[in-house]
């Protein structure tokens, strides 16, 4: 089994609602793990949002948390609901109303990779599917609300920016010819998981380091967006989608050469992001 659930990185102090997180950049591939797919070790990874975990390690020098995964998104996806199970996969579950997620292979212990590609020659059990949400993804979950809470009850909101990657073909679907490509998509459920204001100030902050933005086409947020998006209660959440060939060789998985120029960008865009959850500007605007 992968050795942790999460790891946080907390800051010397915390300036900011803002709590940085990335569910997807997991990759503890445990050798009993390996040994269950069909896959070879380069093709398990290629789901993972490898290295977004680094390209925001600066945050808590803005002072602003930061909850990595543990697990590989192949062994249990954090951005999925408990109950999307598979009953294609996994033994004694029964087919419920038709979800295009879990129909696809993408519930919360995946059937498949990208490009649909099988992980498994065989079914799982209930029993392994469950000790896998409640060793990995119930403590993640837990960590994630826990320091939202600790937002709130420091700053009067929390912000969530929940971190990700898209291959660099993702958005193909959405742009139109002669139209540049956008390089970040922001998702907030289209106005439903966070105030507008916070979106624009995000938006502007990828904008001002040269990068072309979309919102919500074609990732409008999916379960963590929508479970902890609550603008009502003052606790938003925006996911951000960043294009992986701009600062890894998708192929390869590994690191190109833009690499720690883009993750310097990514400081500069972290620290205004940041800035948005201090509390003596955030509390001057209201």
């Amino acid at each position: 089994m992968p050795r942790s659930a999460y790891e946080i990185v907390h800051p010397p102090k915390r300036l900011t609602s803002v709590v940085f997180a990335s569910p997807h950049s997991g990759s503890d591939y445990p050798a009993s793990f390996l040994k269950r797919t069909i896959l070879n070790q380069h093709s398990i990874r290629t789901s993972e949002d490898a290295f977004v975990d680094r390209l925001f390690d600066s945050v808590t020098q803005f002072g602003a948390p930061f909850l990595k995964a543990g697990a590989p998104r192949a062994f249990v996806d954090l951005n999925r609901s408990e109950d999307e199970l598979d009953p294609a996969l996994i033994t004694g579950v029964r087919g419920g109303g038709h979800n295009p997620r879990v129909a696809s292979g993408l519930g919360v212990i995946p059937r498949v990779v990208a490009n649909g590609r099988i992980i498994y020659s065989g079914k799982l059990t209930l029993e392994e599917a469950q000790a896998r949400i409640s060793g990995y993804y119930h403590p993640y979950h837990t960590a994630l609300q826990r320091l939202l809470d600790e937002s709130r009850r420091m700053f009067g909101e929390a912000i969530l920016i929940d971190c990700h990657s898209m291959p660099h073909e993702a958005v193909d679907s959405v742009v139109r010819s002669g139209k540049p490509r956008p390089e970040v998509v922001l998702g907030d459920r289209f106005g439903a998981a966070a105030d507008s204001e916070i979106v624009d100030r995000v938006e502007a902050a990828f904008q001002r380091a040269g990068l072309r933005v979309a919102r919500n086409a074609p990732f409008a947020g999916a379960y963590i967006a929508s479970q902890y998006g609550r603008p009502a209660r003052r606790q938003h959440a925006v996911q951000v989608e960043i294009d992986r060939s701009l600062y890894m060789n998708e192929h390869m998985i590994r690191p190109n050469n833009n690499f720690e120029a883009f993750r310097t960008m990514m400081a500069q865009v972290a620290a205004e992001v940041a800035e948005i959850g201090a509390r003596p500007q955030r509390l001057a605007a209201e």
